[in-house]
């Protein structure tokens, strides 16, 4: 089988695809979800590392590189060598805030050949019927490849700083109570101290980019995260830069852009739990304020 970087489009596995990759080349599956639910019944054969989900990065140079030695090591301790497709899972698209996504654009990031995310994660791996262990796995370390080009998809927060104003857009994925102001984070309305959004940011919730399936929540098709997209006016042309609070939504809406033919499309990982610490970093705060793109007719009668 082709050792080629695995193209977008097909970087959502599905369980019966899982199965089968397995069985053709080497895999290291990772499982992201907390260490006592992994515990409770798992994919066989999957390793648990949470941290794919729960580090917290800033996008100064000393942060980026302790993001990127902490996964290199991370990812070398749960057998990734370069050799191997890493699969990562969650337990379900719609209940870990995009974590195994997470998983994809970090390693996206730091230039890994063949990475590929389980649509529908663990609930489709179990509606499918297919086998569930409570066995703990020792993964088999090996040497995390150095020497990959990262890709062009991690943003500071000079770089969206020096976005503010412009045709770029802006793309705020959070929920509608931090998308609004009403709260600061995920973890508690007040976790982080400034709440609000990205000036001229425009909004599309994550969930937006997924549907039910009979397997639990899947992505949406190409067509359907297009049109999504478009009700906010944005189209595969534009470049669009992403946020969300960690960059594990946002994560799981690169994905989704990915997928659908968005060329280029960059992340701002530190998101909002680095640009709020920031008192020097403007914010939009309040219900944001829509002009109309249309004119009321008038209803007066001729005289």
């Amino acid at each position: 089988m082709s050792t080629a970087p695995t193209a977008d489009s097909s970087v959502l596995i599905s369980p019966t695809q899982l199965q089968a990759l397995q069985a053709s080349e080497p895999v290291v599956l990772i499982d992201t979800r907390d260490a006592d639910t992994y515990a409770l019944g798992h994919i066989p054969g999957a390793v648990n590392l949470r941290e794919t989900f729960t580090y917290l990065a800033t996008s100064t140079p000393v942060g980026l590189q302790e993001l990127k030695s902490t996964f290199a090591a991370h990812l070398g301790a749960v057998g990734l060598s370069g050799k191997e497709t890493a699969v990562f899972y969650e337990d379900a698209m719609n209940s870990g805030y995009g974590q195994s996504c997470r998983g994809y654009y970090l390693l996206t990031w730091l230039g890994y050949p063949k990475v590929k995310v389980l649509n529908g994660g663990f609930s489709a791996w179990k509606a499918a019927g297919l086998p569930v262990s409570t066995t703990a796995v020792t993964p088999v370390p090996a040497t995390f490849p150095t020497g990959l080009k990262t890709a062009d998809v991690m943003l500071t927060k000079e770089d969206v700083a020096a976005a503010l104003g412009t045709d770029t857009v802006l793309l705020d994925v959070r929920d509608v109570d931090e998308w609004i102001g009403d709260s600061s984070s995920p973890y508690g309305k007040d976790f982080a101290p400034r709440k609000g959004r990205l000036p001229g940011a425009k909004w599309v919730e994550w969930y937006r980019f997924m549907k039910p399936s009979a397997q639990g929540p899947v992505f949406k098709s190409p067509d359907e995260v297009r049109a999504e997209c478009a009700t906010q006016g944005i189209s595969p042309g534009d470049t669009v830069y992403l946020y969300c609070f960690k960059g594990a939504r946002a994560s799981n809406t690169f994905l989704a852009l990915k997928q659908a033919g968005f060329k280029d499309v960059r992340m701002y990982f530190g998101s909002w739990n680095e640009w709020s610490r920031d008192d020097a970093l403007p914010i939009e705060t309040g219900l944001p304020t829509v002009k109309p793109s249309w004119t009321q007719p008038s209803l007066a009668l001729a005289a």
